[in-house]
């Protein structure tokens, strides 16, 4: 099984900044990709950022240039630096951690709780 942590995440004024944290525990395999992704009211989850275990990342349309994603691979846990918050930027934040297991061909996904992030004008 794997246990997915997160942190951070609260409220902040429009133009302001968050980090969001997450980190992977697991008991078996090892952690392949993480990613944060996002649910507004209203909205399906989307794609906020993925970062693979070489540090390559990749970012959905609405978060480039103003957020940053980042791991620490001996800690199996990822950040998301969000800067220039907007109001169409809340709802809640969940983080995703892929755990690869020895001679299975696909990696399975663990979901952390979520964390509700709120921006205020």
């Amino acid at each position: 099984q794997v246990q997915v942590m997160q942190s951070g995440g609260g409220s902040v004024q429009a133009g302001g900044s968050l980090t969001l944290s997450c980190a992977a525990i697991k008991d078996l395999g090892r952690i392949k990709d993480m990613g944060w992704y996002r649910q507004g009211v209203g909205h399906q989850r989307e794609l906020l950022a993925i970062i693979s275990t070489d540090g390559s990342p990749q970012y959905g349309d609405s978060v480039k240039g103003r957020f940053t994603i980042s791991r620490d691979n001996a800690k199996d846990t990822v950040y998301l630096r969000m800067n220039k918050l907007q109001p169409e930027d809340p709802g809640i934040y969940f983080c995703k951690a892929e755990r690869q297991l020895p001679v299975v061909s696909r990696p399975d996904n663990y979901w952390g709780q979520g964390t509700q992030v709120t921006v205020s004008t």
